[in-house]
């Protein structure tokens, strides 16, 4: 499956088309994701979490500016993201934007960026078949960009997955390479990017497994490259020690597999298993054709079928459990099953047939190519493969399109750009500077930073930290925006150095709490917030108070 020498020519002409392959399929990808990403006037999608990222991006390169590298982060006091304990466990990918923040407008920046890290996510997994000779690479091509709808989702978050999707690839050629000392400095930008480099000890674990199967020998100096620049990207970080710790806790929430000590981003939680087969149907097919054609028989062989398959196949198991991990499943998926196949779509036979023993291949001669029509018999394999090729083609675009339909309507039926910004904007003009906002959703943070970052808040990027921090404040804070709390008013002002309460308008358990309690009163509101202050006594409540009633 490695490049195969040729004549002078021949070389010439297929690094050519492999070049112009490459291009199409580069333009291909960058168009889809751009469709996607300007479906949408806000930064894409779903959560709020890439207008954190474009804005501390910016925040960082006026620290460096400045001469002070990394700035504080005070924005979360009460969570383990306060000015003392944060760690900015995107480091790199932060680093990486930015170019893209300083955008006059950084809202375009991030789409942008989102665009370019999506698309070399893509690309780099496409190259890796290019570059292996894969048959039908262009089909191949249709089977990445068709394989999820979550996959084409997530990709145009601006977040960093697409650059650990990157690492993984380049991390894959380097296995399939044996070329082992580079995953060092892979594993080192890996760990300083995302936090996810756990992933990438995974990988490597499975081809030290694969090299001992296939070469009976244990192979270790792929994985004491990978672990030293995973210890030095730890170590070797502006935040150390403090990232050790955030380490531990993060994963000792997350990765359990049974319920959460608190609630977290819907992204840790499984998928129905129906959603999980229609939104990533050709993603499990792919499985299905890869186990179905991987030939375990060519043990001397099956060094990169089998390293996807073991790869592909713990993602998939992954992706079962916490639906984040979609974000990397599908392509590897797709990849296992476009070399697993590849037995079957070389010219000729199949290798396995030809080391069938002597009186099963007499049996099965008069099937197989004579002396006189093997020419003939070729011709008409390699027309079928062709047909084939073309029919799942054919196959593959209708689902991508309608894939590409469903994202977009979905990335289209984000919040519009200027969600929040009416009520951000009263309180930079209205609120005293260096104020806690009790803000009633972790997930309104990254929206609050970006347009009033002169305030502080509650809780934010994920409700672990607060929870992290002190699991009975964030049991109360539970409560009360759930409006299982009497009285919320003194217990935000007290517990929470609170006297400002910023809600979107969906929280009516809550509103009809804070009615109840005559501690409210409303002085901001619109559409999509609103804005109450704690007064020092309660008054008798009535219905003049103005908060929002139940649609």
């Amino acid at each position: 499956m490695t490049p195969t020498p040729g004549t002078p020519a021949k070389q010439k002409y297929s690094s050519i088309l492999r070049i112009i392959q490459l291009f199409i399929g580069a333009v291909a990808i960058a168009g889809i994701f751009w469709l996607l990403q300007f479906s949408t006037n806000s930064i894409c999608c779903g959560d709020y979490d890439g207008y954190y990222h474009i804005k501390w991006s910016r925040s960082l390169w006026e620290g460096m500016k400045s001469n002070k590298f990394p700035p504080e982060f005070p924005w979360l006091p009460l969570t383990t993201l306060n000015s003392k304990e944060y760690v900015d466990h995107h480091l790199l990918f932060h680093i990486l934007q930015i170019p893209f923040a300083e955008f006059s407008d950084p809202r375009k920046g991030a789409k942008v960026a989102s665009i370019v890290f999506a698309s070399l996510a893509v690309v780099s997994c496409y190259w890796l078949l290019i570059y292996f000779r894969i048959r039908f690479v262009l089909v191949w091509l249709v089977g990445l960009l068709a394989s999820s709808v979550p996959f084409l989702f997530r990709m145009n978050m601006a977040k960093a997955p697409p650059l650990a999707i990157v690492y993984l690839v380049l991390a894959t050629w380097l296995f399939f390479k044996k070329k082992y000392w580079p995953l060092l400095p892979l594993a080192l930008v890996f760990t300083w990017t995302y936090d996810l480099f756990v992933l990438l000890l995974m990988a490597t674990v499975f081809w030290v497994l694969v090299i001992a199967w296939t070469e009976r020998r244990f192979e270790w100096r792929p994985l004491l490259w990978v672990i030293l620049g995973c210890a030095a990207g730890l170590v070797i970080n502006p935040y150390f020690p403090q990232n050790f710790r955030q380490l531990a806790e993060h994963m000792a929430i997350k990765l359990t597999m049974s319920g959460f000590d608190t609630k977290v981003g819907s992204e840790w939680y499984p998928y129905d298993s129906w959603e999980f087969l229609g939104n990533s149907a050709v993603a499990c097919v792919a499985m299905v054709v890869g186990y179905v054609a991987f030939e375990a028989s060519e043990r001397r062989r099956a060094h990169f079928p089998l390293f996807l398959m073991l790869f592909s196949t713990a993602l998939m198991i992954m992706t079962a459990r916490w639906k984040r991990i979609v974000e990397y499943w599908p392509p590897f998926a797709v990849m296992f099953a476009a070399f697993a196949l590849q037995a079957w779509l070389r010219p000729g036979l199949p290798s396995y047939i030809t080391r069938l023993p002597e009186h099963v291949l007499e049996e099965l001669r008069p099937f197989l190519d004579g002396p006189d029509d093997a020419q003939e018999r070729t011709d008409w394999r390699e027309w079928a493969r062709i047909i084939g090729a073309a029919v799942v083609a054919l196959v593959l675009g209708v689902v991508l399109f309608f894939n590409l339909w469903a994202v977009t309507e979905e990335i289209g039926n984000s919040e519009p750009h200027d969600h929040f910004e009416k009520g951000a904007a009263w309180m930079r003009a209205n609120v005293p500077p260096g104020q806690i906002v009790f803000n009633t959703d972790w997930d309104d943070f990254p929206r609050l930073f970006y347009f009033d970052p002169t305030h502080y808040y509650v809780t934010g990027l994920d409700p672990s930290y607060l929870f992290e921090k002190n699991p009975d404040l964030s049991r109360l804070y539970d409560r009360i925006t759930l409006g299982q709390q009497d009285d919320p008013g003194p217990l935000i002002r007290d517990r929470f150095g609170a006297r400002y309460v910023f809600s979107d308008n969906g929280h009516h358990d809550f509103f009809d709490k804070a009615r109840e309690s005559g501690w409210f009163d409303i002085v901001y509101e619109d559409a999509d917030c609103t804005i109450m202050y704690i007064r020092d006594e309660p008054v008798p409540t009535d219905d003049t108070l103005g908060l929002p009633d139940e649609p």
